[in-house]
C-alpha cells in the first residue's frame, strides 16, 4: 500500500521537530557537563576518606610557579624550599625568557641556578621548561620586550613567514638554555612552550605554527639529543571545551596533535572542574569529566599516543581552584567548588585510572597547585597539603 503523500505544512511541520530533536539533543550533553553552585563551599574531611590509587611506575610530583609563589606573598626560594622535603620524585621548573633576558644580550640565570640547585640537592628529578614564547604559569606569555616592539597580532599564525626575527630568537634562547644545563645530571627531560600551538587563553587569538615549534624541537635537539622533548596539550574535559579547541585550532590541529607528532613525551594538562561564568552570587561550571564520550576521546588519544612508541604524562593535574579569576581565590575556612581538598586526590585517582587503560601508563604524574597550597597552609587550612601526602605515602611513587 502506498502511504498518503504528506502536505508541504505537514513536511515542514516534520521538519522543523526533527530540527529541535536535534538542536535539543546537542543541549543535553552540555547540561549534563554543567554544574551551578556557589564558589565558596564548607571544608570538610571527605579527603581523608577517599581511597588512593596506587601509583605503581609512575613518576609522582609538582611544578614549581616562583611567579605565583611571589603573587600569594611568599619569597619563591623560601616557598620552593619548603616544598622540597616532601617525598616525590620529580619537579617541574621553568626558564622565564623576559626573566632571564631583561635586556639585549642580558643572561642572568641566578634564579633558576638556585632553583635547580636546592631541587637536586632535594634529590629531585627535573623537568626544565626551556619555553620560549610561552611556559607554565600565569601570564604563561614571556617574550622580553626588546623582541617584539609591537603586540603579536590576533588572529595570526606567529611563524617564520610573519616573525621570522622571533623564531630564531626563541630558538636560539632553547639552545642557550639547554647548552647551559645539560650537563646537570638532574635534569630529566626538556619541555618545549606551554601548550605550543593553542592559543594564549581566552584573551588572545594568535598562535604558533606547527613549523615554529619545530625549530625550537630541532635546536633543543642539536643542543642535547640524549634526553627527551616534552610537549604539552589541554585535555577537554567537556564537550563545549572540545567543540571551542577544535573550531579555534582547526587549521593546523590543537597543542596535543601537535605534540603527537614532535614529542617524545607527550603532557596533559587535566582539569576535571573549571568556573565558567558568575551568575549573581553562584557560579556555572564545567564538569563533563566523567561523561562517557569524555572517557573514550580521552582514551583513543591516550592510546594513540602510546602506540606510537611516546610516553604520555599529566603535567598539570588540577590541585587548585580554577574559577572565574585569574588568581585563585582562597577564602580562610572555605574552599573553592572549583577544586576541594578532596580533589587533590580524586582528580589523581581518575588520571591514575586512564593511564591504566593505555598501557604502559603514565610516565609521571604531576600535581598542579603547590604555591596555592602553602597559602591555604598559611591561612590555618592544610588540608590541600595533607591530601598531597596522602597520594605520596598510600600510593606510593617510583624512583
Amino acid at each position: 500500500m502506498t502511504p498518503p503523500a504528506r502536505s508541504c505544512d505537514s513536511m515542514t511541520n516534520v521538519g522543523a521537530a526533527m530540527n529541535l530533536t536535534a538542536r535539543v539533543a546537542s543541549v543535553i550533553p552540555v547540561l549534563a557537563e554543567l554544574r551551578i553552585a556557589r564558589p565558596s563551599q564548607p571544608l570538610s574531611s571527605r579527603w581523608s576518606r577517599l581511597p588512593v590509587e596506587p601509583a605503581g611506575s609512575t613518576l609522582l610530583g609538582i611544578s614549581f610557579r616562583p611567579l605565583q609563589a611571589r603573587e600569594f606573598g611568599f619569597d619563591p626560594q623560601r616557598a620552593l624550599t619548603e616544598l622540597l622535603p616532601y617525598p616525590f620524585p620529580l619537579i617541574r621548573l621553568a626558564a622565564y625568557w623576559n626573566q632571564i633576558e631583561r635586556t639585549p644580550g642580558g643572561f642572568d640565570t641566578s634564579a633558576l641556578d638556585e632553583q635547580l640547585d636546592a631541587a637536586a640537592q632535594a634529590g629531585k628529578k627535573i623537568i626544565l621548561c626551556v619555553g620560549a614564547v610561552k611556559a607554565f604559569g600565569y601570564p604563561e606569555f614571556f617574550v622580553p620586550a626588546h623582541h617584539l616592539p609591537v603586540p603579536l597580532p590576533e588572529g595570526q599564525l606567529i611563524g617564520d613567514s610573519t616573525h621570522r626575527s622571533l623564531q630564531d630568537a626563541a630558538a636560539g634562547f632553547v639552545t642557550r638554555i639547554v647548552e647551559r644545563y645539560r650537563a646537570h645530571t638532574a635534569i630529566v627531560g626538556w619541555q618545549i612552550e606551554h601548550d605550543a600551538v593553542d592559543p594564549l587563553g581566552m584573551e588572545h587569538s594568535w598562535r604558533l605554527t606547527a613549523g615554529f615549534v619545530a625549530a625550537e624541537a630541532a635546536a633543543v635537539r642539536a643542543a642535547d639529543a640524549s634526553r627527551p622533548i616534552v610537549l604539552t596539550g589541554f585535555l577537554p574535559t567537556s564537550l563545549p571545551v572540545r567543540l571551542q579547541q577544535h573550531w579555534r585550532t582547526r587549521d593546523q590541529g590543537d597543542s596535543l596533535a601537535v605534540a603527537a607528532k614532535l614529542a617524545d613525551i607527550v603532557g596533559l594538562d587535566f582539569y576535571p572542574r573549571h568556573g565558567l561564568v558568575r551568575l549573581g552570587p553562584a557560579t556555572a561550571y564545567l564538569a563533563g569529566s566523567n561523561a562517557r564520550w569524555v572517557r573514550s576521546a580521552s582514551v583513543s588519544y591516550c592510546r594513540g599516543v602510546t602506540g606510537s612508541g611516546r610516553q604520555l604524562m599529566i603535567t598539570e593535574g588540577q590541585g587548585e581552584p580554577w574559577e572565574t579569576v585569574t588568581t585563585p581565590p582562597s577564602t580562610p575556612g572555605r574552599a573553592m567548588f572549583s577544586c576541594l581538598p578532596e580533589h587533590v586526590i580524586g582528580n589523581y585517582n581518575s588520571a591514575m585510572r586512564l593511564g591504566r587503560s593505555v598501557p604502559p601508563g603514565l610516565w609521571a604524574y604531576l600535581f598542579w597547585g603547590a604555591e596555592y597550597w602553602l597559602l591555604r597552609k598559611k591561612q590555618g587550612d592544610d588540608s590541600y597539603l595533607r591530601a598531597f601526602e596522602r597520594v605520596l605515602a598510600e600510593g606510593p611513587p617510583a624512583t
